[in-house]
């Protein structure tokens, strides 16, 4: 091959390149919307909504305010899913124009009520009659109770008692949703905030920041 016809071939490949780019580029959208509860005339946002292209595997979540954004193909299957309701599938349109998109999703509501189920530790409630009524209740136990539900414990007990998964869950999604809500912009200070002041001025009077004796 001499390098004329190499230098032919290879503006070939980069056109067709370009192009192949570019028609990718045009197919590609930016999808975005607000999931909202239709059940009721409110019209409330749906938090931490699943959003899931289903030909591809991937997908997002809406935010607290349920408001949600992804790029998408023109095509796409996209599928809407929440705890308590009905699950939606909407395809993006494949004669769009523009390579953005907008969309309000509307969620029904779809509880399962289970029937009333009631465990006794007895057979029957003369049983418990019985028991009850021959429980010995010394005044150890009964201080041994006001202990165990007094403001001190249940306090330290919600101090040093760790969370649980869905929990953690739960703080991750509301920390990531407020960056989203300030996202491109400083976030608010506290100190012109004046529910944070009063929440202060509460904890110092309430003595929060006194050292305690171990």
């Amino acid at each position: 091959m001499n390098i004329k016809n190499f230098f032919i071939v290879l503006l070939s490949l980069l056109v067709f390149t370009h192009l192949s780019a570019q028609t990718e580029d045009n197919n590609l959208v930016q999808f975005s919307g607000m999931i909202l509860d239709g059940t009721t005339s409110e019209l409330i946002p749906v938090p931490y909504t699943n959003i899931l292209i289903k030909a591809k595997g991937r997908g997002t979540y809406s935010d607290f305010t349920g408001f949600f954004s992804i790029v998408v193909e023109k095509g796409d299957v996209i599928e809407f899913s929440a705890v308590g309701y009905k699950t939606v599938e909407y395809t993006i349109p494949v004669e769009l124009k523009d390579n953005r998109y907008s969309l309000v999703q509307l969620m029904t509501q779809d509880t399962l009520n289970l029937p009333e189920t009631i465990v006794f530790p007895w057979p029957s409630k003369e049983h418990f009659k019985l028991e009850f009524l021959a429980m010995d209740v010394t005044s150890e136990m009964q201080q041994r109770a006001l202990r165990n539900v007094a403001n001190e414990t249940l306090e330290r007990m919600r101090s040093t008692v760790s969370s649980d998964g869905g929990e953690h869950a739960n703080y991750y999604l509301r920390q990531q949703a407020r960056s989203y809500y300030y996202i491109g912009q400083q976030p608010p200070m506290n100190i012109f905030n004046p529910f944070a002041w009063k929440q202060f001025f509460d904890a110092w009077q309430a003595g929060d920041y006194k050292k305690k004796k171990k």
